[in-house]
Order: structure tokens, then C-alpha cells, then sequence
């Protein structure tokens, strides 16, 4: 049995009602231990003579957060999905739907995946009005397996269903009750009185006995309901094209709409059982429990370290990255003292915050009042006086060493000696950031990606002298601002930047050999990556790119490409989106075009480059393309493991998927790279480094894992011996 007091339990009161409760704290997860408590209880209650009604409630204030995912890792270590229980038929549809006795759902907190499946098979749904009520499963690659694809749709209108289901959205109880999915709204105090007295009505015939899946009123005629299908596939291609699951459940949801709920939920059990050990479910259900794992850091949340509040933080710098920052704090109900060097960059960082909270306001993530009240937490400085009483100082200012030291060394006299120092450098080693203090021990990396307020990720570097309680205090910011926390270790680029360095300098190697710049975009963009290098790099401005070449030759050696592309495009007048002129143009309003004005440049750069054999362009395949780019990325990662930059595997693939935008549905960087093979990388790199140079040459911790046969992602020794020292 699993830790804590899973069990459902069940009460008959004096009015016949049985009160059937889930617990299984903190979200009451359909654990087996549940399922099974449930058949045993509801078979009891239909045995019972005393038991006229049934009423099915959650302990603790939540009704059900959905299936224990957990079972899903064990099936997709064992690859036997007999783990999984018979929900949906055996529970849902023969013992609650087709019960003698009518059950009433009392929701509350949160109904969600196969905890709203099991309120959908009930006779009637009693809420408190802000409950949220949904189906993810498609976020973990599946579909709803507990008759979810056929009872929302009869309960919702196959619109909304089909939304809900498709882009994993939810609606509150208020909503639910406007679309006569939920019966009656009434407070937490009255919910379990309001649901056993219409139990008892259900069952004396005061209140109609409905049975979900036999409803046919909110699916419309057969040729509304396969025109709204057709429009969601259509879609479902745009959006999701290499998700199996969007199509699979509109296949099963059009099973029951043509041959009814009952079949419907035959084909979905069916589909679900084949999903369940697709790739993408392995793939998704991985990132799900490394995103919940970044925050495990021993020697730091392991030693009973209590984190210290932080109420007020000093942002220095209010540029892209400074008022981003700030924002996000600002959000975070935490006070902000945004520090400039005059009243015109000053004016100018309040005025990008106030547009980032607009926009937020815009896009329907912020309400007005959040917004005033952000704005109110913010105050301008020109100097340090108010930096007396803060925290936390996070620099962000343009990446020059003596700019940051000369700061630094200022702001430890300043600022009071509990507060944590901190650095928003995307490549500068922090020991030399914080040279000239006395005070390494507050002195950490809080590298943001751009914008700030936006991308979840928040890489948290620690040097060898960085205190735990400095390193918990900013993983309990990260979460107070919903960042996803990841703490690395301190090296030029950190652990996202420096693994991908070669990502922007394979496709540039691409060029040089005669492909396509807007054919790389294409594979690259098909693979799953939100755009391909060369929009990204237009995105990012070319500033960036100039600014790291230096660093990125210092610090890579021979695997490091000179590429002198982005200086010749700078020299052509061209600075990417900033001056609508990339290898896109941009026009206002308008998606970025290719731009064929562009070409002379890249002739220009594969004259200097001469790496074309012969001076004729290679020829080569979608997928060389997609493996000369992608497998230099997972060779660089594979140093940043035997180097110990990151705890565990898991938290590159984390920082790919969030910082760099690595298809979520492929598991991440490593991840994805196991399911290659470290044989094959191997052996294609090996090949590449004598045809092209040392840029592909395979570290030895890939051969290594190639010749063993052990994963990418197994911890090492020296791996797991650094995690014990740091305990």
C-alpha cells in the first residue's frame, strides 16, 4: 500500500443516503487502492437494504485530481497494461450509471480527468461555484479512458467537449452549471445536505434518473456533429501534428456519435490501452514528473532548511531583461525597486513593465485590479539608497565583466548582509561576476529567458561557494513567480546555453555546405521546435550571437565553429526582427516572410567558409538535416552530465523543453536522444568529425554510453557520488 491514508470509507445515514468518500490526500488521486475501495463500497451499498441513495464526495476539500500517474510510469517500465484497472466499464458504466441506486456527485475543489468521469457517470452533479472541472489526459499523450470522450459531449454539446478535451481546458462549476453539465450550485457548508436530499429525490421519482450516456440531445444532427469533427481534425493537424492523441480521441468521440455511447466506450478503452504505451505517452508522462523533480536538490531542500521571506527585490537594469524580470516579480506580489543609470532609461523600464502587465491584461492572464496592484509594488531609483532593506538584487545589464564587477563590488557595500546577490549573466562565469566581493557565498546565477514574464524556465546557477539557504531562497521565489526552477552547476553558458551553443552553429556549418537556410527552418520547425534556428536567431537579434562568439571560442575549443555569417548580415544593414530585415522580412501585422534579398549574403558567407566540396552544395537528406543539428546538441549535453552541471538527466530535459522550446511530447533532449540510441549518435558524429572537422567529435562520455549499451540518461558514478557529497 502507498504512503498515507489512502482509502475510501462510507457512511449510511438515518435517511438511507450512503455518503461514499475518497481519500487519498493531497488531491484524492484514483490510486488502484481507491478504484478498488470504490467497486467494494459501491457493491455494498446496492447489497445494503438500508442504503436507498448513494452520494460520492472527496475528503479534504477536492473531490478527485484524476488517475494516479504514477501507474503509468509502471507500465511503461513493464509494458503490461493489465496494471491499469477496469474503470470504465466494471465501476463507471455497470455499477454507478446502470446501479439500482442513483448516485449524486458532491464536487468541490477540483474534478479533473477520471475524477469528473466518475461524477459523469453519477445521476446528478451538486457543485460549489468555483470548482474547476476538466480533462487533461491529452497533456500526458492519452485520451479520457473512463468514458470522458462519450459522456462531456451528451453533457456539454460537442463543441465545447471537444475543446475541453482537445486543448485540455477547464471551466469552473459556474460555467458547468450554465451548460447543464453540473445540476445544482450551492456553498461547501451545504454540499453534502444539498446532494443527499437530491439523491433521495432521484430515488423516490422526484428528480429525473439520467443516465449520461444514453443522452443524444446536446450532439446535434449527424451532419452538424461531423462538420464540428472535421473542423477539430482540421485543426487538430495545425496545432498537433505530431500528437497521435488529438486524432485518436476524435476518432472515438465520432465512434459513439455514429454507433452510440455504448460502442464509443468499447473503442475508447481499446484506444486507450494503445496510447498508453505509444511514445508519446512515455514521453509526456517523463517531462510530467521531471518538471515536479527540478525542485529536489541535495544538500539544499534535504537538511531542513527553512527558506527566508523575500518581500522586496532590486532589479538593476530596465531593459528587455530587467523589466521582464520585474514584471514577474511584480505579478508575484512581491515589491520591486527598478534601478537606472538615468531618467530617460528609467521612464523607459517603467513604461516596458507597464506594457507587459497591459499585454498580460490583454490576453486575459491578469485582471485590472492584479495589474494596479503590480504597478503600486513598483518603485523607481536612480542610486542605491533604497537598496538598504532588500532581499534579493537580481543585475541585469549587458554582458560586460567589468560593468558587472564594478556593480557587484557597489551593491555588497550597500545592501544589508542576509540579502542574496544575483546575476542574470546568460554565459559569464559567476566567480568572476562576483571577483571582487567578499560575499561568494550570497552570489548566484538567476538567468531568465526572454521575456522574462513569460518563459517558465528559471535556470538557478550555484558556484562551489554559494550557500544552500541562498539556492532555497530562489527556488521559493522561482515558485512564487510560477517559474519552473532548475539548479545548475557554473560554467560558460550554464546548462541550457551551453548545451545548445552547437544548435545555431550546425545549421550555420548547414549553410556553409550549400542547404538552404529556409529548408533548415522547415525540418527543424516539422521536428516540433517552435521555429527553426535562423527565425529564432532573427528573433533573438543578432546582438546576442556577436556578443557570446568570443566567449563560446574561448571556452569550446576546436568543437567550437567560427562562423562569420551573422557579421556579414549586421554589415548588410540587417538586424533581424528589430529592423524587419533578417533572413525573414517582417512587416507589421504580417508573418515573417523569406526573404530572397538575403541570398547574396549567404553566397558571400560560403565563399569565405570554402567548405563545399568542390564548390558544389552536398546533398542531403530531411532527416541528415534534422541529426547534423540535433545530435551535436545531445553530444554537448552529454558533457554537461560527465561534468555534473545538472543534478539529473532529467533536468536538461526540463530546461530544453522550457528554455529552448524541445518538443515537450518527444520527453525532452535526453530523453528523445535514448530513444535514438547513443550507438547510432555515435557512430553518425564519428563520421561527421572526419568528413567536417572536430566540431562533431563525440565526447567520451557518449562513447562511453555507446559502447556499454547503458542509456544517455543513467546516472554515473561520479554522478551519483557529486549528488551524495552535495548531501
Amino acid at each position: 500500500m502507498a504512503a498515507g491514508p489512502i482509502r475510501v470509507t462510507m457512511e449510511v445515514g438515518a435517511d438511507g443516503v450512503a455518503l461514499i468518500t475518497i481519500a487519498n490526500p493531497p488531491v484524492n488521486a484514483l490510486h488502484p487502492i481507491i478504484i478498488a475501495g470504490l467497486k467494494d463500497k459501491y457493491a455494498e451499498a446496492m447489497r445494503r437494504d438500508d442504503v436507498k441513495a448513494i452520494v460520492l464526495t472527496g475528503a479534504g476539500g477536492k473531490f478527485c485530481g484524476g488517475f494516479d500517474i504514477n501507474v503509468f510510469t509502471k507500465v511503461h517500465q513493464t509494458g503490461d497494461v493489465s496494471l491499469m484497472p477496469d474503470v470504465s466499464v466494471e465501476l463507471v458504466s455497470n455499477m454507478m450509471e446502470e446501479g439500482k441506486k442513483p448516485s449524486v456527485a458532491a464536487i468541490q475543489g477540483l474534478a479533473l480527468g477520471g475524477g469528473l468521469e466518475l461524477a459523469m457517470g453519477c445521476h446528478a452533479r451538486i457543485s460549489t461555484p468555483e470548482t474547476q472541472l476538466g480533462l487533461p489526459e491529452l497533456t500526458l499523450g492519452i485520451i479520457p479512458g473512463f468514458g470522458g470522450t462519450q459522456r462531456l459531449p451528451r453533457l456539454v454539446g460537442l463543441p465545447k467537449a471537444i475543446e475541453m478535451m482537445l486543448q485540455s481546458k477547464f471551466i469552473n462549476a459556474k460555467e458547468g452549471k450554465e451548460r447543464g453539465f453540473i445540476d445544482a450550485l450551492c456553498s461547501p457548508d451545504e454540499l453534502i445536505r444539498i446532494s443527499r436530499l437530491w439523491a433521495l429525490e432521484i430515488a423516490n421519482c422526484r428528480k429525473p434518473w439520467i443516465k449520461s450516456l444514453g443522452r443524444t440531445d446536446r450532439l446535434g444532427s449527424l451532419s452538424e456533429a461531423r462538420a464540428v469533427l472535421n473542423a477539430a481534425r482540421q485543426q487538430a493537424k495545425k496545432v498537433a501534428p505530431n500528437m497521435p492523441q488529438h486524432q485518436a480521441c476524435l476518432d472515438v468521440i465520432e465512434e459513439g456519435v455514429l454507433y452510440g455511447g455504448h460502442a464509443g466506450v468499447l473503442k475508447e478503452a481499446k484506444v486507450f490501452k494503445e496510447l498508453v504505451v505509444a511514445p508519446t505517452s512515455r514521453a509526456l508522462v517523463h517531462v510530467f514528473f521531471a518538471q515536479r523533480s527540478t525542485t529536489k536538490v541535495p544538500g539544499v531542500t534535504d537538511i531542513q532548511l527553512k527558506p527566508k521571506q523575500i518581500r522586496k527585490v532590486a532589479v538593476i537594469g530596465g531593459g528587455l531583461m530587467g523589466s521582464g524580470i520585474a514584471t514577474a516579480l511584480l505579478i508575484g506580489n512581491i515589491s520591486v525597486v527598478l534601478k537606472e543609470v538615468n531618467p530617460q532609461f528609467l521612464q523607459r523600464g517603467e513604461k516596458m513593465i507597464a506594457g507587459n502587465l497591459e499585454g498580460l491584461v490583454k490576453r486575459g492572464s491578469l485582471s485590472k485590479d492584479k495589474k494596479n496592484k503590480a504597478m503600486s509594488l513598483l518603485k523607481g531609483a536612480l542610486d542605491y539608497s533604497d537598496f538598504k532593506d532588500v532581499d534579493m538584487v537580481i543585475e541585469a545589464v549587458i554582458e560586460k565583466v567589468p560593468l558587472k564587477q564594478s556593480i557587484f563590488a557597489d551593491i555588497e557595500k550597500i545592501c544589508p548582509k542576509h540579502c542574496i546577490l544575483a546575476t542574470n549573466t546568460s554565459t559569464i562565469d559567476l566567480n568572476v561576476v562576483g571577483e571582487k566581493t567578499n560575499s561568494q557565498d550570497r552570489i548566484i546565477g538567476a538567468h531568465f529567458f526572454s521575456p522574462a514574464h513569460i518563459m517558465p524556465l528559471l535556470e538557478i546557477v550555484r558556484t562551489e561557494k554559494t550557500s544552500p539557504q541562498a539556492i532555497l531562497d530562489l527556488i521559493t521565489v522561482g515558485k512564487i513567480i510560477k517559474k519552473v526552477p532548475v539548479v545548475v552547476g557554473n560554467c560558460t553558458g550554464f546548462a541550457v546555453n551551453r548545451t545548445f551553443f552547437p544548435y545555431t552553429q550546425g545549421s550555420h556549418l548547414l549553410v556553409s555546405l550549400g542547404i538552404d537556410v529556409f529548408r533548415i527552418d522547415r525540418v527543424i520547425s516539422s521536428f516540433g521546435m517552435p521555429m527553426g534556428p535562423f527565425q529564432l536567431q532573427d528573433l533573438a537579434g543578432y546582438g546576442v550571437a556577436l556578443a557570446v562568439k568570443d566567449i563560446y571560442a574561448d571556452a569550446f575549443g576546436e568543437r567550437n565553429l567560427d562562423s562569420d555569417l551573422v557579421d556579414l548580415m549586421v554589415k548588410d544593414g540587417r538586424q533581424g526582427k528589430m529592423n524587419g530585415k533578417g533572413y525573414y522580412s517582417y512587416e507589421k501585422g504580417g508573418k515573417p516572410k523569406p526573404d530572397p534579398s538575403v541570398q547574396h549574403v549567404i553566397e558571400e558567407y560560403r565563399k569565405r567558409a570554402k567548405t563545399m566540396p568542390g564548390g558544389k552544395p552536398v546533398t542531403l537528406t530531411d532527416q541528415d538535416i534534422l541529426e547534423m543539428i540535433f545530435f551535436p546538441v545531445v553530444n554537448e549535453a552529454c558533457r554537461v552530465m560527465d561534468e555534473n552541471v545538472v543534478i539529473r538527466a532529467s533536468d536538461l530535459d526540463i530546461a530544453s523543453v522550457l528554455g529552448m522550446g524541445f518538443p515537450k511530447y518527444r520527453g525532452g533532449l535526453v530523453f528523445w536522444a535514448d530513444t535514438v540510441g547513443a550507438p547510432y549518435i555515435y557512430s553518425k558524429l564519428s563520421k561527421w568529425a572526419e568528413t567536417y572537422g572536430p566540431f562533431f567529435k563525440p565526447s567520451s562520455y557518449l562513447e562511453q554510453r555507446a559502447k556499454s549499451g547503458v542509456p544517455l540518461s543513467a546516472p554515473s558514478t561520479s554522478q551519483q557520488g557529486s549528488a551524495r557529497s552535495r548531501m
